[in-house]
């Protein structure tokens, strides 16, 4: 079976993009996606992103399955390349200015593009309480705010926010000298998050400019996390180190980052179309 592709980024996290607009199951499955993945002998990706029909009064569908065959259940990055995609398909011109009510595993997400090219996602409300997180480090009807947590033979502060998927945020003085690779598995599979989680290192600039590294659940290191830059200014809100506004500078490039009065949060970042193809299933 041959099924065209189309690969995007959102500051080097890279996704192919499939238009499933024709059936409501993907067509690939989660071990079919890791072989897509595969940078040596597949497209290689961080993720497998399908266009699926809407849902009651959404516009699209979105479902995608990690580098590992899981299935998260959203990706702010992968939300703007989806938001792109779909334009694209739609014969959008590259400024058109349109915003798209898209169905995901963590409920409505509401991207629009810009006329600068960018896409401006409505991420809605940060979940705080551990229970919606999940995590066990502390009773299921409280915040998790500077709270420790042991990892690698250390103890780090952590604070712990959703986004619709599982976030664990620590602050460090040299975001550059974590020792990533080592230490990224053992926070997401620490036994205090029960569905694993993403995990932040983030070094704090300024109060409105914040440094950040990600192990993505499912993923590994990645050069950009739009989840995790949310779930990042929330962390640094609450524990009284940055504005409710701020630039976050991932691996990748930077993230505008805006917790509302509202409480909503807003994303504005780039999506990029790299190429396009057939793959031999």
């Amino acid at each position: 079976m041959t099924i065209e592709f189309v690969k995007y980024h959102g500051l080097g996290n890279d996704f192919i993009l499939i238009d499933n607009r024709h059936t409501v199951d993907p067509l690939l499955s989660p071990e079919q996606a890791v072989l897509w993945c595969d940078r040596h002998f597949g497209i290689g990706a961080d993720g497998v992103i399908f266009a699926l029909p809407g849902q009651a009064d959404t516009d699209y569908t979105m479902r995608i399955f990690n580098s590992d065959g899981s299935e998260p259940e959203m990706c702010g990055n992968g939300i703007r390349c989806m938001a792109r995609f779909v334009a694209d398909l739609e014969g959008q011109t590259a400024t058109s200015e349109q915003t798209y009510r898209i169905h995901t595993l963590a409920g409505l997400i509401l991207p629009q593009l810009q006329a600068d090219g960018k896409v401006t996602v409505d991420m809605g409300l940060p979940r705080l309480l551990a229970s919606e997180i999940p995590t066990t480090l502390v009773a299921p009807d409280e915040k998790v705010v500077n709270q420790p947590l042991a990892v690698a033979g250390q103890t780090w502060e952590v604070t712990c926010v959703s986004m619709g998927n599982p976030h664990c945020i620590t602050f460090v003085e040299d975001v550059a000298a974590v020792p990533l690779e080592a230490i990224g598995p053992q926070f997401e599979h620490h036994p205090g998050f029960p569905q694993r989680t993403n995990t932040e290192f983030i070094q704090v600039i300024s109060r409105n400019y914040l440094k950040m590294r990600v192990w993505e659940r499912g993923a590994g290191i990645t050069l950009a996390c739009g989840t995790g830059a949310c779930a990042t200014l929330v962390a640094g809100v609450l524990t009284g180190r940055c504005d409710r506004r701020a630039t976050v500078e991932l691996p990748g490039g930077c993230l505008d980052i805006q917790w509302s009065d509202e409480q909503r949060l807003y994303m504005t970042g780039p999506a990029q179309r790299v190429f396009s193809g057939r793959f031999e299933q």
